[in-house]
């Protein structure tokens, strides 16, 4: 097995067909952190990281990628499961988090967070049944909710789902914090 220290990266890029979760909700600002293309590698036009770039609704969550030197891995040929918190959810962490997060000496920190929105198998919302435990790259876990047609993991909500080639993308509106050791 693949070592797979990555995290999520996700997004809906305009035309893709979302699976069953529904439409995201409103489209979401831009967080003030930006995404920079210099340290990504040429990528597959249909795998986690180029759907994510090409999400205005992603920037932070490409930023805290680069940040944490996981773009080569998060765009491998997988599976991999990623949920893909919006800009939003990031801005609605305690101001600074973001900030502090991506210097560099908090890499572990934000390497921990990464790897607890992703699993190493592709999962789509069919396969979630209420309470179900799933184990993510971290190690910890987390839990899914189903409750009339609709989706969460660990309380966030599932607001779309996007197929990708080496995996699949559930995108998030909250960030999903590890449990402390």
């Amino acid at each position: 097995m693949k070592n797979i220290t990555t995290l999520l990266v996700p997004a809906v890029i305009a035309g893709l067909t979302l699976l069953s979760c529904g439409e995201p909700e409103a489209p979401v600002a831009a967080a003030p952190v930006v995404a920079h293309r210099s340290n990504i590698p040429p990528l597959a036009p249909d795998n986690i990281v180029s759907i994510a770039l090409g999400s205005a609704d992603h920037t932070t969550l490409v930023a805290a990628l680069q940040a944490a030197d996981y773009v080569t891995s998060v765009a491998a040929s997988g599976p991999l499961t990623v949920f893909a918190p919006v800009n939003a959810a990031f801005d609605a962490l305690p101001a600074g988090t973001v900030e502090g997060l991506l210097k560099p000496e908090a890499v572990d920190d934000l390497r921990n967070i990464l790897q607890y929105h992703v699993t190493t198998s592709a999962l789509e919302t069919s396969t979630f049944k209420d309470g179900m435990i799933i184990a993510m790259a971290n190690g910890a876990k987390v839990t899914m909710g189903v409750k009339d047609g609709k989706y969460t993991i660990n309380g966030a909500n599932i607001v779309a789902s996007v197929k990708a080639s080496n995996g699949i993308l559930h995108i998030i509106d909250a960030v999903l914090l590890p449990p402390t050791k």
